[in-house]
């Protein structure tokens, strides 16, 4: 069991660096490499689905990867390698001997004994910790001989983590409160975060589960605004039969914007803002940074200029703005980054500020991206102290990313506060792969922004709808009155990015357990009324740059299909505001269950371009298996 958690461990350790040149005045001759490229797919032997996030570990070595949403991966390997080990939470360690082979392609096995040994100790199986069965090695030669060095028990995956406590939206009366207003979120983080919870054998803490942020993770197949639409962004509308309650309905909003090519992004004028404080120090903390941070350098062009800021007990410029040609020095500035001593967040925040408004480029794309784990211990701490800065500096035209990382000390509800505030948004690395996602395949919706303060309100008609629920958006939410207040911050939209939101609706004539008013009228149920209008969706956004708002006005009409006749796009939305009301347990998650989600995601798969939807069935299925088994005599 030891050897299998240090592996599974490891999936933070990144390849190690190429071996130096060396030089010499003597004529050339040919020199054997010291490594050489591995390459390979890791799929499941039943489905032959690839698998995300498998450790493939260079036996007796610190050397690793995990691999990529498809199941690939890329490893150096010394010659003197002798064997690769895969492992993955749910399946069989499999070890596989090199002979000098450059590809290796490996099916794992499921092995529920694996799951079996993760005995989730919190209450309802929740986060408060894990204990683990099963002999842990006490003798440091042995770890040696196994691994290259001895293995050290981790803290628990979780423990010390922050997460905003926030009360899950209930139901709605369409005649007492008929308008629905909230902010868009793209973000992604819960996402993540959440799978690295799964992945490490333990369910996530409710408070880190964000549905809408869940949503907002995967790709939709989308139809992209008409090259002749003047606005950036597409909203698309659908209605259908609600899967955890089949006498509901479900409305599905969404956004598509339009998705520009790299080569057609304005000039990019970015500082990056890295927290070097001891708490970084670690391969999936400083470490995964770094190797997130060459990926994107190799997406920078000419016309792009790039700074680093650092922060630890005190912060200072480690690059001057440097131009995207200059990928060599980049490089350089990133590898010596270390870590050490306390965080001066807000003294960080300012000096990158202060960087990229010198360098302010009113054609670009002005952006700091900070990369943290959030524990800010020096300068200001509270949250009200850091939104008074960040509201201070965006009103300057340059916006803010989030990059999170680590685990232990994590302070998520102040990574999202500064990606809110920051007119920006914010992401969780769990690994490299989630690292090349955000910085790589997203570069544009992450560092360039369409539109902002985009807002969504919804205007229920009581005829057809008798009461409604917004599934997810707590920390979203709009009074009425903010629709129309241009001065009220609100969410981004970046190049390519989508926002998908869901209502849950009770119609009018489904069950009830209230009993009928006596002094007010029952709602008209005539078919005039009930083929009209079920709803209006209307939106609000800004140029980049503008300060006033445009408006958009979107009916709904029609009546609600079985959910098998709905797109995929719905079905496969539904079966992930599913999975995170079961994380969550949620009271409104009616006859929801795992087997149910897993089924209903397979289905909705044929739109799949990275893998991301066949990973997300595999970790419904790993948190079905976490599930605490019932105790014995319970009532």
């Amino acid at each position: 069991m030891h050897r299998f958690l240090y592996l599974a461990l490891a999936a933070g350790l990144l390849p190690a660096c190429p071996a130096a040149a060396q030089t010499s005045s003597a004529p050339a001759t040919a020199v054997a490499p010291a490594t050489y490229i591995v390459t390979g797919r890791v799929t499941d032997r039943t489905t032959g689905q690839g698998l995300p996030g498998v450790t493939v570990v260079v036996k007796g070595t610190s050397i690793g990867v995990s691999t990529q949403a498809n199941g690939t991966y890329q490893i150096e390997v010394p010659k003197s390698g002798k064997a690769l080990v895969f492992s993955s939470i749910g399946f069989a360690l499999k070890e596989v001997k090199l002979n000098g082979q450059q590809v290796v392609d490996v099916g794992l096995s499921a092995d529920s004994k694996q799951l079996s040994e993760v005995v989730v100790t919190g209450t309802k199986g929740r986060a408060a910790g894990i204990r683990i069965r099963g002999s842990v090695s006490k003798s440091p030669s042995a770890d040696m001989a196994a691994y290259g060095r001895p293995y050290f028990p981790q803290p628990e995956p979780g423990a010390g983590d922050t997460y905003a406590s926030v009360a899950e939206n209930g139901f709605r009366s369409a005649q007492k409160e008929p308008l629905s207003t909230f902010s868009i979120d793209v973000d992604a983080a819960s996402y993540s975060n959440v799978r690295r919870f799964l992945q490490q054998g333990q369910l996530p803490p409710p408070e880190a589960v964000r549905v809408e942020e869940m949503l907002n993770y995967f790709q939709y197949d989308y139809p992209q605004p008409a090259a002749t639409a003047a606005e950036p962004f597409r909203v698309i509308t659908e209605q259908a039969q609600c899967p955890w309650n089949p006498q509901h309905q479900l409305v599905q909003v969404a956004l598509q914007a339009r998705r520009l090519a790299t080569d057609k992004l304005p000039p990019a004028n970015l500082v990056f803002l890295i927290d070097v404080s001891g708490s970084m120090d670690g391969p999936d903390r400083l470490g995964l940074v770094q190797q997130g941070l060459k990926l994107l350098v190799q997406q920078l062009r000419p016309q792009d200029k790039v700074a680093l800021v650092v922060y630890a007990g005190a912060a200072g410029i480690v690059l001057p703005p440097t131009a995207g040609s200059e990928k060599a020095t980049i490089l350089r500035a990133i590898d010596n980054l270390s870590a050490g001593g306390s965080t001066a967040g807000g003294e960080g925040l300012r000096l990158a500020y202060d960087v990229a408004r010198q360098n302010f480029n009113a054609q670009g794309n002005n952006r700091v991206i900070i990369c943290t784990d959030g524990d800010f211990n020096v300068g200001e701490q509270s949250d009200s102290a850091m939104e008074r800065l960040i509201v201070q500096q965006r009103e300057s035209g340059v916006f803010l990313t989030a990059l999170g990382v680590g685990r232990g000390n994590y302070q998520d509800q102040k990574m999202e506060l500064l990606a809110d505030k920051g007119n920006g948004n914010y992401a969780y690395l769990d690994n490299l792969d989630e690292a090349r996602r955000v910085l790589v395949s997203q570069f544009g919706g992450t560092l360039f922004t369409l539109a902002q303060d985009v807002k969504l309100q919804v205007e229920f008609n009581p005829a057809r709808v008798r009461e409604y629920r917004l599934v997810g958006y707590e920390n979203r939410l709009l009074a009425a009155e903010d629709f129309n207040n241009d001065r009220k911050d609100a969410g981004e939209l970046g190049s390519g990015h989508t926002v998908t939101a869901l209502y849950e609706i009770v119609p009018v004539g489904a069950p009830t357990t209230v009993d009928a008013l006596k002094y007010q009228p029952a709602p008209a149920t005539t078919p005039a009324l009930a083929s009209a209008e079920l709803l209006t969706v209307k939106l609000r956004y800004k140029e980049p740059r503008g300060t006033m708002s445009r408006l958009l006005a979107l009916p709904l009409s029609g009546v609600a299909r079985p959910l098998a006749d709905a797109s995929e796009n719905l079905r496969f939305a539904a079966a992930v505001a599913q999975f995170g009301m079961l994380l969550r347990q949620s009271e409104h998650r009616g006859t929801a269950t795992y087997e149910a989600t897993a089924r209903l995601a397979d289905g909705a798969r044929r739109f799949d371009p990275e893998g991301y939807r066949a990973e997300l069935v595999r970790l419904v299925r790993l948190a079905q298996g976490l599930q605490p088994a019932p105790v014995v005599g319970a009532r």
